[in-house]
């Protein structure tokens, strides 16, 4: 060994690890034929989830993989996959916004801070639907919404927090702790019935500053994700089938849409490896 490490000009040291890790047993090797059974599985992901990237639909098909009892891909290999055979996402190249807000709105547990916000949903018959959510800043759950054809109101915003209270904590007419609702200066949640009315069950009214919509960026990065992919991507005549819509698009984003900050897994996903990590406390 010495007299090799010698001629080669490399410390016996090195020479050693690099032939002891040439034993270990590791990841099989890369065969490029293998990709052609994943490219069904990847175009079938792909036409049912049109707006994911790579990293998403990789995550999905992991899952996939997981059910038929195969070995997981890496992400880099399914961007691979998918830049040979055109099907990558178009590149975004806008520029960043110039304001930017240095707060933090996640939470490092669930039921800490709600955000809420609302938005419209526009119909081919010039109809608009107008939705308010509650989000959970950890989780990221859509705990609960409100949708009408009209505006958006304080006692719609009211019934929001009482269905999300019942959601979360079940028929209780008081948080069992205190929990932040995060949302902007719109009057619907300004109104002064709807701060006494959520102090009274135990919520914490916090607002953005004024002109400031990332100091809410969780709900305005959840509004551009479910437009894209949902309300975009699907048949919107008229407002009643919209609205009859909406139950089914929320669940899906809850049980199945991966999350890049839920190191890709969906909310509900989160939400159950966090209860399963509870239960089974370290020994």
């Amino acid at each position: 060994m010495k007299a090799i490490a010698d001629t080669m000009g490399v410390a016996r040291s090195h020479l050693i690890e690099r032939s002891r890790a040439g034993g270990k047993p590791g990841r099989c090797r890369y065969d490029k034929a293998d990709d052609a059974w994943l490219l069904p599985l990847i175009r079938e992901l792909v036409d049912c989830r049109a707006t994911y990237g790579y990293r998403r639909i990789c995550a999905l098909l992991n899952r996939k993989l997981e059910d038929m009892g195969k070995t997981s891909v890496n992400h880099k290999r399914v961007y691979r996959i998918m830049r040979q055979n055109g099907l990558l996402l178009t590149r975004h190249t806008g520029k960043r916004a110039q304001l930017a807000h240095e707060g933090k709105v996640v939470t490092l547990r669930s039921n800490l801070r709600w955000c809420s916000d609302g938005f419209e949903i526009a119909c081919w018959n010039g109809e608009v639907v107008r939705v308010a959510f509650a989000l959970d800043c950890c989780d990221r759950e859509v705990i609960s919404h409100v949708a009408t054809t009209g505006g958006i109101t304080g006692e719609m915003v009211r019934d929001l927090m009482i269905e999300s209270v019942e959601v979360r904590f079940g028929p209780a007419a008081r948080l069992p702790h205190p929990v932040e609702w995060l949302s902007d200066n719109g009057s619907c949640y300004t109104a002064r019935e709807t701060i006494a009315f959520g102090q009274d069950m135990g919520f914490i009214n916090c607002f953005t500053p004024v002109r400031s919509p990332e100091s809410n960026g969780m709900a305005e990065a959840f509004v551009k994700t479910f437009k894209r992919d949902y309300v975009y991507v699907n048949d919107r005549p008229e407002a009643k089938t919209v609205m009859s819509q909406l139950d089914q698009w929320f669940e899906d984003y809850n049980e199945f849409h991966p999350h890049k900050g839920l190191k890709m897994k969906s909310p509900r996903q989160f939400i159950r490896s966090q209860l399963l990590t509870a239960s089974c406390p370290v020994q």
